[in-house]
């Protein structure tokens, strides 16, 4: 048999755990601010961009479909190729890093729109004036090495990284981290309150006896405690003192 759970209950199960729910809430969005201001290092970027040009013969021609296409696939190779040790090897050298090509290839991403032929080089790294510096290197180390590499000269710089007055960092974003963590903290109270709910099969109300047993409730006893008890011999106490009073105050008027 199947078991549904209406809209009541649900927020009956949610208004039951709100306390735990805010404390998941908190505990995240306080690790993820503390992991973001005080644990991960701040990473800057700047871009560097280049485009392809046509020679002197293609100008002289026609712009074809197959031109575009050719440039393309162009395109794609140099991305390849801005990003090998041909050129990153010189690169590190000239900025006097102590980082082999693979490194240096992972703090470096080269993008172009389709079919455009300017091409961006952005560098990411800790350091902004080294950031800058690896994407200007890199462009100009391309230009120069690539009349060798491809026999072709068709490379110029469109414009060149420059490095902020305050640079602001991309990575990372506290704000973002922050509410991230708020709804994933929010999404797992909500998870382990309904599990808790689901692996509580105690019996507390009368509703709880006749769903789980089927049977209709004929009798409640009530639960007393000490207070209660006290309370009760109090008003007992309070009622007898008043009879007595009142018989005592009778026998005098007679």
């Amino acid at each position: 048999m199947e078991e549904t759970i209406s809209l009541k209950e649900i927020f009956g199960v949610i208004k039951k755990r709100l306390l735990l729910i805010f404390t998941f809430i908190l505990v995240a969005a306080l690790a993820a601010a503390i992991i973001s201001y005080f644990i991960l290092t701040p990473k800057f970027e700047n871009s560097s961009q280049f485009i392809v040009n046509q020679s002197n013969q293609e100008q002289a021609n026609q712009f074809t479909q197959t031109d575009i296409r050719t440039n393309v696939e162009i395109i794609n190779t140099y991305n390849v190729i801005i990003k090998s040790p041909a050129i990153l090897d010189t690169v590190a050298d000239e900025l006097r890093l102590d980082l082999s090509s693979s490194q240096l290839s992972e703090k470096i991403s080269v993008t172009s729109e389709e079919n455009s032929q300017v091409v961006t080089v952005t560098a990411t790294d800790p350091d902004p004036v080294l950031a800058t510096d690896i994407a200007n290197t890199t462009v100009d180390v391309f230009q120069e090495e690539i009349p060798q590499i491809m026999n072709v000269d068709n490379v110029s710089v469109l414009s060149q990284a420059e490095l902020a007055e305050e640079p602001t960092p991309v990575a990372p974003n506290p704000i973002l981290n922050i509410a991230i963590a708020i709804v994933l903290g929010a999404m797992v109270g909500v998870g382990i309150s309904f599990l808790l709910e689901y692996l509580d099969n105690t019996i507390k109300t009368e509703q709880d006896i006749e769903k789980q047993l089927n049977i209709p409730v004929l009798g409640v006893i009530s639960h007393l405690d000490e207070k209660d008890i006290r309370n009760e011999q109090f008003s007992r106490g309070t009622s007898k003192n008043a009879v007595r009073g009142g018989l005592d105050g009778a026998k005098k008027t007679v």
